[in-house]
């Protein structure tokens, strides 16, 4: 073998690996657990990235409805009803 057609497989390689890390980042396609073998289909998601997926939605409900409450309580202080309230209070 010549050392340009060496050169040229190794660069076939690295270009197939880097395209196959570039697109696991992107669409989570898992080429390169598919390459090495330790899955059977890399375009079906992962349980465990299905229960991250669950995770993080049950964290947005719980920050919205935080959110929620949060501005109701600021509505509630702000009112000049409460001020007022707290002034008498104070006397």
């Amino acid at each position: 073998m010549s050392t340009l057609s060496i050169f040229l497989l190794i660069g076939f390689i690295t270009i197939i690996a880097l395209g196959a890390s570039y697109l696991d980042a992107k669409f989570q396609w898992r080429l390169n657990d598919w390459m090495s073998g330790t899955c059977s289909n890399p375009f079906i998601a992962s349980k465990a990235t299905q229960q991250q997926q669950q995770l993080i939605e049950k964290k947005d409900k719980q920050i919205a409805a935080l959110l929620e409450r949060v501005e109701t309580l600021e509505a509630i202080v702000t009112q000049p009803a409460y001020e007022l309230n707290q002034k008498i209070n104070a006397l």
